[in-house]
């Protein structure tokens, strides 16, 4: 079994053998498994996927990372390095867009101030 913590210290090459390594161990554990092997063998499966998906998974990070620092300072993102939010937050206005006025609203604003009462 794998950890993800020594699967980060590996570069690209070296995660990419360690996955090929762990599907040929998995191809060999499902024949075991069809063939009747030993029920070790069997019980390894679950362990040999998990340790895939965590490969996997470090490598998926790892090409975000680099996505990510690649686009650093560029003016536009991709649509998969933008924020999701949400559909409706995306649509929404902008705050200078929410504090701009018409023109019609900013002479009547200067002309009719709000009215002071004392109390």
């Amino acid at each position: 079994m794998v950890k993800a913590y020594e699967l980060r210290t590996q570069t690209k090459e070296e995660l990419l053998k360690t996955l090929s390594e762990l599907r040929k161990e998995a191809g060999e554990l499902a024949v075991a498994k069809v063939t009747g092997g030993a029920a070790s063998k069997v019980a390894k499966i679950g362990s040999v996927r998990r340790s895939i998906a965590r490969v996997l998974t470090v490598f998926n990070q790892q090409q975000k990372a680099g996505a990510r620092k690649a686009q650093a300072g560029m003016k536009y993102k991709s649509k998969d390095m933008r924020m999701k939010k949400t559909r409706a937050m995306r649509r929404a206005l902008t705050k200078s867009q929410l504090a701009k006025k018409t023109l019609k609203q900013a002479k009547k604003d200067a002309h009719s101030p709000q009215r002071r009462y004392a109390v």
